[in-house]
C-alpha cells in the first residue's frame, strides 16, 4: 500500500475534520426560549466524546456531526477520543459530567445491546442512566480477508483444516458476535483476537495478523474497491446495493444478522429545553446536503429517530442478541 490506513479513511466530502472549530459566539438558533437551559449554549463550547481511536467510523461520524452543529449553534465543538473497553470508559466519564448539554457522546449501540452479553451486570452500561438526544445511523458488518489470503468464501473457512483467527473491534462488539455466531453455526474452530476499534482491526487483516475480521462496511469499502480485501459475507438483512455480488450470511445458510447503530447521548437529567435545542440543531445537520452526502459516501443508513424510539430499538436488539448467544452457546467474554 502507498498510503497508511489513517490516510485512507472514509470520504467526508465537504465536511471539515478539525478537532475544534472555533466560531464567534453568535448565540445559536435558540433565541426566545424560556425555562431552565433557555439560553443554551450561552456561547460556551461543547465536547463530544468518542470511545474509540481516531480514524474509525464512530470518530468520523462525530466529526461530521460536530462540523455542522458548530455552524448552527455558533460555538466551538470539540471531538475528544477516549478509547477503552468498547466505549465503556467514555460512557462512565459522561455519566459523571454536568447535565448541562455541554458534554455529549457518540454512543455505539453495541455498548448497549452486545457488550452486556460479555460482562457482568455491574460492569454493563445501562442506557437508562443517560438522556438520548437523537439516533444517528446504522452500519452493517462485513466479513473480510486480505486479498492475498486463501479465504474468499465461508466454505474456504470451513475447509481450512485448522483454527481460524478472527479480528474483532473489541470484546462485546457486533464484530465479535457476528463472527462467533457464524463460526458456531458453521462448526469452524476459531479464536478471537480483539482490537480497540475498526481501524486497528482493518490493519490486522490487511497485514495478515489475523485470517479474517468483521468490520463495518464504511470502513472496509475503499479497500474492497481497491482489491485489497476479499468481501466474504455481509451480516446485513439483504445485500447492500453497493456490494451486489457479496452474499449475506443468511443467504449462505447461517442465521446471523448483526448491525451497528449510533446515537448522541447526554448525562442523565439534562434539561428538556437543552435536549430539544440539541436535537433541533442536529436535525438541521441531518437535513444538510453535506451530511446526507457523508452518509451516502460511507454506506450509512440514516436512523435519525428521537430518543424514545431509539431506546426501544436498542432494548429490542438486546433481547434479540441475548437469544442468539443462548441459542448458539456463545461465550462473549472469551475467545471463540
Amino acid at each position: 500500500m502507498t498510503r497508511s490506513i489513517g490516510q485512507r479513511r472514509w470520504a467526508v466530502t465537504g465536511l471539515g475534520l478539525a478537532l475544534t472549530v472555533s466560531l464567534s459566539a453568535c448565540g445559536g438558533n435558540l433565541g426566545g426560549a424560556s425555562g431552565e437551559g433557555a439560553d443554551f449554549p450561552d456561547g460556551n463550547p461543547i465536547s463530544i466524546y468518542v470511545g474509540q481511536e481516531p480514524g474509525g467510523s464512530t470518530d468520523l461520524i462525530a466529526r461530521a456531526l460536530a462540523d455542522g452543529a458548530t455552524e448552527d449553534l455558533g460555538v466551538a465543538i470539540t471531538v475528544e477520543n477516549k478509547p477503552g473497553a468498547n466505549g465503556t470508559l467514555a460512557a462512565q466519564e459522561l455519566a459523571g459530567d454536568a447535565a448541562d448539554g455541554h458534554t455529549l457522546m457518540i454512543f455505539n449501540g453495541s455498548l448497549a445491546y452486545i457488550t452486556p452479553l460479555a460482562v457482568s451486570e455491574s460492569e454493563a452500561v445501562d442506557i437508562a442512566d443517560y438522556e438520548i438526544i437523537t439516533g444517528l445511523s446504522q452500519d452493517d458488518y462485513i466479513l473480510v480477508s486480505a486479498a492475498s489470503s486463501d479465504f474468499a468464501t465461508v466454505d474456504d473457512l470451513v475447509d481450512a483444516g485448522r483454527t481460524i483467527t478472527y479480528g474483532t473491534t473489541g470484546v462485546g462488539t457486533g464484530s465479535q458476535l457476528s463472527q462467533a455466531a457464524l463460526f458456531a453455526q458453521a462448526d469452524v474452530t476459531a479464536t478471537a483476537v480483539p482490537f480497540d476499534g475498526g481501524s486497528p482491526t482493518l490493519t490486522a487483516v490487511l497485514g495478515g495478523q489475523v485470517d479474517v475480521g468483521s468490520i463495518q462496511l464504511g470502513e472496509a469499502m475503499e479497500q474492497i474497491r481497491a482489491g485489497e480485501l476479499n468481501p466474504i459475507v455481509t451480516f446485513a438483512q439483504e445485500r447492500p446495493s453497493y456490494l451486489p455480488d457479496t452474499p449475506t450470511a443468511v443467504e449462505e445458510g447461517y442465521d446471523v444478522e448483526v448491525q451497528q447503530s449510533r446515537a448522541v447521548f447526554a448525562p442523565k437529567d439534562t434539561p428538556q429545553e437543552v435536549i430539544d435545542a440539541l436535537r433541533a440543531s442536529f436535525q438541521t445537520v441531518f437535513d444538510s446536503e453535506n451530511y446526507q452526502r457523508f452518509n451516502t459516501d460511507n454506506q450509512l443508513t440514516p436512523n435519525e429517530v428521537d430518543g424514545e424510539e431509539l431506546r426501544e430499538q436498542w432494548s429490542t436488539n438486546l433481547t434479540t442478541y441475548e437469544d442468539m448467544v443462548e441459542e448458539f452457546d456463545i461465550d462473549m467474554g472469551g475467545n471463540q
